[in-house]
């Protein structure tokens, strides 16, 4: 069935759906299958979905409109962890034809019998307790940087997070199985990797089936250091009290980790983050940033923050947002906190409305801006090497130094996927960095 059958994918979500996306589609070549874009006509569309928030919910219907314009004809699949929590409601959406759970999306080709159409979405959902294996996934192909799944799931209870429900419990791939995917990435010419999963600085637990750590997150980041070809790696999201000042310590003096940590904190307060369930308190990602600061004084830092929180009065979240102005940090991720079924949150009284959410939320991106901003003024004179990106822009190249500032030039597509040293010049008018090269450029 599969000779000459075309199939497309579209990704809702974090770095983890597009590594799972990647793996997926790789599954789909191997067995024949021709894979294209999702603009174009295929036989075959696939939709991995995400449920942090309800806008990604609400994309959902969109973008299955968008593939049918394409093929009125076409079997669309939908995954990923909307598709776990919420699958008979996908299933009614008009035009699907299939819902795969958590474990069931790894093995999506072995749903497919038959590409007729269903006057209702087909189901093959598990309960979430039977999600307890782990999958090994990365992203290749798609973009210069590849992102590289070395855990899943969560154990954590934070009141207002789904995710545990979406995905199961914390589990672990094994470390030689890490290291031998990275390798693999390597010697695709990729030059950067990401390390991705739900709790990444969980990793360990589950490597081998079991509860215990075999190994601990530091031990992962110690190994992968040692593997040749890797140009640069990059840590993705890590909770704080997993971030160990040891982990730090050794990225400062590493031969491949960037200096560049996103750290989510939720909150600037500790009576909310005690209502979030969250394990740590403020005191704690003040030690995490001073210590980043102390031993990489240019490293990049993101946070996440999600404001409206049940309870979050205008006094509380006047905390937040004077902590995280005074906090030395480069960016901020803004989540307005939306109501998420079959959690702890949901329960909660005093609920912030819409619109003080919305206020807050605006106030909160303008002091991202701010941060950036001055992030970026800081770096203004620093010598430092540029992977660039392989998309055209409006005639301009676009590429994140080792700590995270993006740059631009006028679009040659001799450097995409290269690395670059140069010297940040100035900003423009659309807060991006301009340059002058160090080196002449190499194509390599």
């Amino acid at each position: 069935m599969s000779a000459q059958k075309k199939v497309a994918f579209y990704t809702l979500g974090c770095k983890l759906n597009f590594s799972e996306t990647s793996t997926i589609a790789r599954n789909f070549q191997s067995e024949g299958f021709n894979r294209v874009e999702f603009d174009e006509k295929a036989d075959i569309y696939v939709i991995n979905t995400c449920s942090v928030t309800d806008n990604a919910d609400k994309r959902f219907k969109t973008i299955v409109r968008s593939a049918l314009k394409q093929n009125e004809n076409a079997f669309l699949i939908a995954i990923g962890c909307y598709a776990q929590l919420k699958p008979e409601e996908l299933a009614a959406v008009d035009g699907v034809d299939m819902v795969l759970g958590a474990t069931e999306k790894f093995k999506v080709t072995d749903y497919i019998n038959d590409l007729s159409k269903n006057e209702m979405g087909e189901v093959h959902s598990c309960e979430i307790e039977e999600a307890d294996f782990y999958v090994g996934s990365y992203s290749v192909g798609d973009r210069t940087r590849a992102f590289l799944k070395v855990q899943d799931g969560c154990d954590y209870k934070c009141t207002y997070c789904t995710i545990p429900l979406a995905r199961g419990i914390s589990r672990s791939d094994t470390l030689e199985n890490v290291l031998k995917n990275a390798k693999e990435i390597s010697e695709k010419g990729i030059k950067e990797i990401v390390l991705t999963g739900v709790n990444i600085g969980d990793y360990g637990k589950g490597e081998f089936g079991n509860k215990k750590h075999e190994h601990t997150f530091f031990e992962l980041v110690q190994a992968l250091d040692k593997v040749k070809g890797i140009h640069r790696l990059r840590i993705s999201s890590i909770e704080p009290n997993l971030l160990t000042n040891k982990t730090i310590n050794f990225v400062a003096q590493s031969n491949s980790f960037v200096p560049h940590f996103h750290i989510p904190l939720q909150s600037g307060s500790n009576k909310l983050l005690k209502k979030m369930k969250r394990r740590y308190l403020r005191e704690t990602y003040d030690n995490r940033v001073e210590t980043i600061k102390k031993v990489m004084p240019n490293a990049c830092i993101g946070v996440d923050v999600i404001i409206g929180f049940p309870g979050e009065t205008d006094e509380l979240f006047l905390e937040t947002y004077n902590y995280l102005n005074e906090l030395d940090i480069s960016y901020l991720h803004v989540f307005t906190y939306s109501e998420r079924p079959n959690t702890e949150a949901v329960e909660m009284a005093e609920i912030v409305p819409q619109k003080v959410r919305n206020k807050r939320s605006k106030m909160l991106r303008g002091l991202s801006v701010k941060k950036r901003r001055a992030f970026y003024e800081s770096q203004l004179g620093n010598k430092l090497t540029v992977l660039f990106e392989n998309e055209n822009k409006e005639g301009f190249i676009h590429g994140f130094t080792e700590n995270y500032v993006k740059v631009k030039t006028p679009w040659n597509p001799a450097l995409v996927n290269t690395l670059q040293h140069i010297k940040l010049t100035e900003i423009d008018e659309d807060g991006i960095v301009r340059f002058n090269w160090i080196d002449v450029p190499t194509y390599a």
